[in-house]
């Protein structure tokens, strides 16, 4: 690293991608900075600089072959630091900058004294990693399954009997046990996900309560949908509807096909259709409504929220809003392992929670090639008023913000700059 772009670093100050150590740093205080930018997007730790940014240099003899000892040692899983000397940035002093990227075996810990520590990056500073905040990472690497977690104090009974039957002999056409046959019923839930053993006691699993729960709010309360419907472009006090969501994610249907009971992403469709104005036209003698947004994107922006959204994070339902301008649907928790938002438009398949998705797809709320952003909600809205639709990542949520009109996406992009 030359002089110039070290001194342009250090004139930025530490950030959530950039620590300066002094020389006498302990392998501890190395490593925790490390391991806190590995688990965010990776960052570097400047050698020989004080916390005020002046550099001090570091004379530490065979610093090399330190850094990467302890990063083979002290770090689980191991990883191969990126080093760079910067040699007299100051007359006679030596930097040198310790890299590393974000890591793809995320969470990374510190090893020490045979004890694992995890540690985030917030703002400036290195931190433990909460129970949640870990959890999550475990979550989003594939490394955890949290649909498989149990649920404390259910049992069979706390699953709604009609769905389940409705879905093994209608949706999957197959055969279910008897009503009194617990037993049985509980053999199969285990079978495919949604019960499971805890504490020798036969548990239904988040899976389970969220997709066939008779009162999943009771018992997962983030498994909602907050429906919010504003008058103007932006979030206020005064709505014009505000309606919780709750209960099971399935549906209740008849032999026929038709509903007798909605699932989430039918009372979503519900309330859209409620609180957004059609425009009618006729084809022959018949009347035909065209919504301010496609119900086939729409449903597919809600399934997509329902089945990928990270259920760790508690307190915090999915949103909806529609705005004069406006649809956003708002799922909680970062993208999953290594897919961007890019990578959604191209047709990267993903999936947090597979068994959702499995379930899902077997009611056909699903894409069968595991696409919708790609095959559907992208030409979906590009068919019915020519927009593109934003796809928005934040540390904690990712949103699908649907168009009413190519204006409004103009006019909102002039207000947000």
């Amino acid at each position: 690293m030359n002089r110039h772009r070290l001194v342009g670093l250090i004139d930025q100050g530490e950030s959530s991608t950039l620590e300066f150590k002094r020389d006498g740093l302990s392998i501890q205080s190395l490593v925790m900075e490390l391991v806190a930018f590995l688990n965010l997007e990776g960052g570097t730790v400047l050698i020989g600089v004080e916390d005020d940014g002046s550099i001090s240099g570091t004379s530490r003899a065979g610093v090399e072959e330190w850094v990467a000892e302890a990063c083979r040692t002290k770090i689980e899983p191991p990883v191969v630091p990126l080093l760079s000397w910067t040699r007299n940035a100051e007359a006679g002093l030596d930097v040198l900058a310790v890299g590393v990227t974000s890591g793809p075996d995320k969470p990374y810990a510190r090893v020490h004294h045979q004890r694992r520590t995890y540690y985030i990056r917030v703002g400036s500073t290195s931190r433990e990693a909460s129970q949640d905040e870990l959890g999550r990472m475990f979550q989003a690497s594939g490394r955890l399954r949290y649909g498989e977690k149990p649920v404390p104090g259910t049992n069979f009974e706390a699953l709604d009997p009609r769905r389940l039957h409705d879905y093994l002999t209608r949706v999957l056409e197959g055969e279910a046990p008897r009503r009194d046959d617990v037993n049985g019923w509980e053999t199969l839930l285990r079978n495919i996900e949604i019960m499971t053993i805890s504490a020798g006691q036969c548990v239904a699993t988040i899976n389970g309560m969220v997709l066939f729960g008779r009162r999943p709010g009771r018992y997962v309360p983030q498994s909602g949908i907050r429906a919010i419907c504003y008058p103007g472009t932006d979030p206020d006090y005064a709505t014009r509807a505000d309606e919780d969501l709750r209960g099971p994610m399935v549906p209740l249907g008849a032999e026929d096909g038709s509903l007798i009971e909605p699932g989430l992403a039918d009372r979503a469709w519900d309330f859209v259709r409620r609180n957004t104005t059609p425009t009618a036209h006729l084809e022959g003698p018949r009347r035909v409504d065209r919504w301010e947004y496609p119900e086939a994107v729409v449903r597919e922006a809600v399934v997509n929220a329902l089945v990928h959204r990270d259920y760790s994070i508690a307190g915090t339902d999915i949103m909806l809003a529609i705005f004069s301008d406006r649809m956003e649907i708002v799922s909680p928790g970062r993208l999953p392992n290594t897919i961007t938002v890019e990578g959604m438009k191209a047709g990267a398949r993903y999936a947090r929670n597979q068994t959702l998705v499995n379930i899902m797809r077997d009611y056909k709320y699903v894409d069968a090639r595991g696409m919708g952003v790609r095959n559907k909600i992208i030409p979906g809205m590009r068919a019915h008023n020519g927009t593109e639709p934003d796809l928005v990542e934040e540390e904690y949520r990712f949103t699908v913000r649907l168009w009413k009109s190519e204006k409004s996406r103009t006019s909102f992009s002039h207000r947000s700059e």
